[in-house]
């Protein structure tokens, strides 16, 4: 009697355990960007393999008073991209394709989410 209640808790919980939903895996690769920096000078900075399904707000331009936005993403990474104009994801938005995708200096943004 004992063994049989112990195999069914234990089934039980192996059960609930297998359908837990697991969490947002992070995207695997780079997100790069270009702005320019405190020095008046072009840098580039990249995300590498950044959490998945969470509003990133780029660190260099979080201040939109005392920043101008970044320009020229790519995404080298296994999600799309969607990047936003205005930080914490909000304002108008462009996705960008995993592996590859990429917009010119005209796309402005401070803030992306990867899927």
């Amino acid at each position: 009697m004992r063994l049989r209640n112990t195999t069914v808790a234990a089934l039980g919980a192996l059960v609930l355990v297998v359908t837990l939903p697991t969490s947002a895996g992070a995207a695997t690769g780079e997100f790069s960007y270009k702005y320019t920096g405190l020095n008046g000078q072009a840098q580039e900075a990249r995300l590498s393999d950044p959490p998945g399904r969470e509003c990133i707000t780029l660190p260099e331009v979080a201040d939109p008073d005392s920043s101008n936005p970044v320009h020229s993403p790519r995404n080298d990474t296994d999600a799309t991209a969607t990047v936003f104009t205005g930080v914490d994801c909000d304002g108008d938005y462009y996705t960008l394709r995993p592996n590859g995708g990429s917009a010119s200096e005209r796309l402005k943004l401070r803030s992306v989410v990867f899927s």
